[in-house]
């Protein structure tokens, strides 16, 4: 590896991880509280959680533009500084700055979702599969860190300051990557200058990224597996309180499992890259996994706790799977940052569909079982073009 020392890139990696999601569902815990204090509709409500996903996909390619000018680390600090400015602007307590702090969120934190492959390919590429698995396992610890203290939070000291109080985590990561930043330019500046004739004419023999059929497969594996996971995240307590009878409170409680379980596809899959392979084993795998949940809850939904912790260790997996395959095809940095940006366009793009998809055709037939299959299809297709995407890769 070069450049900073291994350990502070992997701490910098785990923090800015602890950023990318936590900070946006904090709000689920605090949604009777925008309700009642400023009178948002559920509409309105739901803006909260899927304008960041639709900013995700739409905003990836200025995302990459941004890091190819900047550089790595000070791309990362331009999206750490704009997420520390939009979550004190959502705390403010209007509708209005309560959407636009948000929609700055979803922003930053694109370029965080972009940027952090590109790191973990240029400083961890023979581990990209475990370096890959922490950083999926980091978003979902820090979902699980924000979920669990913001209500009380909230309860103590009002709702606004309980979504700014995560601030202080971003000044933390910022914190972290600042050497980082300074030690990345001060290593640039003492570099000796290079003809760049060689790699203008090696990039010249490579077909665009557009051109390359895998580039395709693995953005569509991504959109059915980012359409899945939204998707049967919003409606799974629902689910589970029509088919179940459960209270709204133990449907919401039950339904965690399929978050908590992430980590053990996140820890697992780098082990089955690394020992089975390579990436199509995961992708098999995880894909067997992934089709349990919604048609065991089709066919079997009282063993619905199983169906959700397999299909949970699935998402996990599978979104460790995507992002290795992307370090692995990658032959420079410069490809690495455009097809991860391609693939999150694509694949994020399609995911703020699903949870409106499978509401809609539950309300037109009455039942889950249209929207149950339309999530089964959705896995089926990570599975089916995560194999072919892979093929001919061996672990590293």
């Amino acid at each position: 590896m070069r450049g900073a020392a291994p350990v502070l890139v992997l701490v910098g990696i785990v923090l800015l991880s602890f950023n990318l999601r936590g900070p946006l569902v904090a709000v689920s815990t605090v949604t009777g509280d925008l309700k009642s204090d400023l009178g948002m509709s559920g509409t309105a409500v739901g803006l909260l959680t899927s304008l960041p996903v639709l900013c995700f996909g739409l905003a990836a390619p200025p995302a990459s533009a941004l890091i190819a000018r900047t550089g790595v680390e000070r791309a990362v600090l331009i999206s750490l500084f704009f997420l520390l400015i939009g979550t004190l602007i959502r705390s403010i307590g209007t509708i209005q700055t309560a959407l636009a702090g948000t929609l700055v969120m979803g922003l930053a934190i694109t370029v965080g979702n972009v940027v952090t492959p590109v790191v973990i390919g240029r400083d961890f590429r023979h581990r990209a599969a475990v370096l890959t698995g922490v950083y999926a396992a980091a978003m979902n610890i820090g979902s699980m860190i924000t979920l669990t203290a913001t209500g009380p939070l909230a309860t103590q000291f009002g709702w606004q300051l309980a979504l700014a109080i995560w601030g202080v985590l971003t000044l933390i990561t910022g914190a972290v990557w600042w050497p980082l930043a300074r030690r990345r330019t001060s290593e640039k500046r003492a570099e000796p200058k290079r003809p760049a004739t060689a790699a203008v004419g090696d990039a010249a023999h490579r077909p665009s990224l557009l051109r390359r059929p895998t580039t395709w497969m693995l953005t569509i594996a991504f959109a059915g597996q980012a359409f899945a996971y939204y998707g049967l995240t919003a409606w799974l307590p629902t689910l589970l309180a029509d088919e179940q009878g459960m209270s709204r409170n133990a449907a919401g409680a039950a339904s965690s499992i399929f978050q908590v379980a992430a980590l053990i596809g996140a820890f697992g899959t780098p082990l089955v890259i690394n020992r089975l392979g390579g990436p199509r084993a995961a992708f098999v795998i995880n894909g067997v996994l992934w089709a349990s949940m919604p048609l065991g809850l089709l066919w079997a939904s009282d063993l619905w706790a199983l169906w959700s912790a397999l299909g949970g260790v699935a998402q996990g997996g599978g979104f460790v799977a995507v992002f290795t395959v992307v370090v692995y095809r990658s032959r420079t940095l410069r490809e690495n940052r455009q097809f991860s940006a391609i693939i999150q366009t694509g694949g994020y793009t399609i995911a703020c569909l699903g949870p409106a998809v499978l509401g809609g055709l539950h309300d037109s037939t009455g039942g889950w079982s249209s929207a149950l299959v339309v999530a089964f299809g959705a896995t089926a297709t990570l599975t089916l073009l995560g194999v072919l995407s892979s093929r001919g890769l061996a672990p590293r």
